[in-house]
């Protein structure tokens, strides 16, 4: 591993969009840590080179802390964090089962909140280095059917723009990333139509030009969606609950 050759750390990596932003980054030349609780599809991607697999259960912090040791001790140190735990059932979503809201809400926002504070210090100790939070465009406003996934994305993003302020006194950057419609596992399971479906390629194009070449504090994407639904969220309420049941109805 060359000296000058640049880390990024990816939770979520076993899968979908981590997944491959894990291959984009590791072709591009990065040393890439990757992390996911499928040990066992880590494993499949450690087999490039420039791919090191570190198991991990986001929603135990005790395996954090430590799996974030781990890392430092076989990298040296590290560049980028990017944050893209998630979990959705859509069809666990269609009416209010609390029990299962708590565990999206502890595997997609309290499992980021406690990825962030493991590597807080480092990264102001540092004054630089960059953390990177994947939310969705599902966080924009209320959806149907999103009972739990919806929420827990809106809380991310408001979680990386109230961060932002304190790690920019260090010297570093975070970024909140709101992808559209991705065709992965997670989103094989709805049952309506998704338009701008992207592959995941796509994605991890998008995110590595937005990480490593942009400064924006929003990595978002296919803009094509993205504006649409921006547009969407400015509207007040009676229109934007009017125009979206119109919508569902059709």
């Amino acid at each position: 591993m060359s000296e000058n050759q640049k880390k990024i750390w990816i939770t979520g990596a076993s899968s979908g969009i981590g997944k491959a932003v894990a291959e984009k980054f590791a072709y591009e030349g990065w040393k890439v840590a990757v992390s996911a609780r499928r040990k066992e599809l880590l494993e499949n991607l450690a087999k490039n080179e420039n791919i090191s697999s570190f198991p991990l259960d986001v929603t135990d912090q005790s395996q954090i802390n430590n799996v974030f040791k781990d890392i430092l001790n076989s990298f040296g140190d590290i560049d980028i964090c990017l944050f893209s735990s998630g979990t959705y059932e859509p069809k666990d979503e269609q009416s209010i089962d609390p029990d299962k809201i708590k565990n999206v809400i502890n595997v997609n926002f309290i499992g980021v909140i406690d990825c962030v504070k493991t590597v807080e210090d480092y990264f102001k100790n540092k004054k630089s280095g960059h953390i990177s939070i994947v939310s969705s465009i599902a966080g924009y406003r209320g959806l149907p059917n999103s009972s739990g996934y919806g929420p827990s994305k809106a809380a991310l993003t408001n979680f990386s723009e109230s961060i932002y302020f304190d790690f920019k006194k260090f010297g570093v950057r975070v970024s909140v990333i709101s992808p559209g419609f991705i065709k992965t596992p997670l989103t094989d399971k709805n049952e309506f139509p998704m338009p701008f479906l992207k592959t995941p390629e796509y994605a991890a194009d998008k995110i590595y030009n937005g990480l490593v070449n942009g400064n924006a504090f929003e990595i978002h994407f296919p803009k094509g969606l993205t504006l649409t639904l921006k547009f969407l969220r400015i509207l007040p309420y009676r229109l934007y609950l009017f125009l979206v049941d119109k919508l569902v109805k059709r």
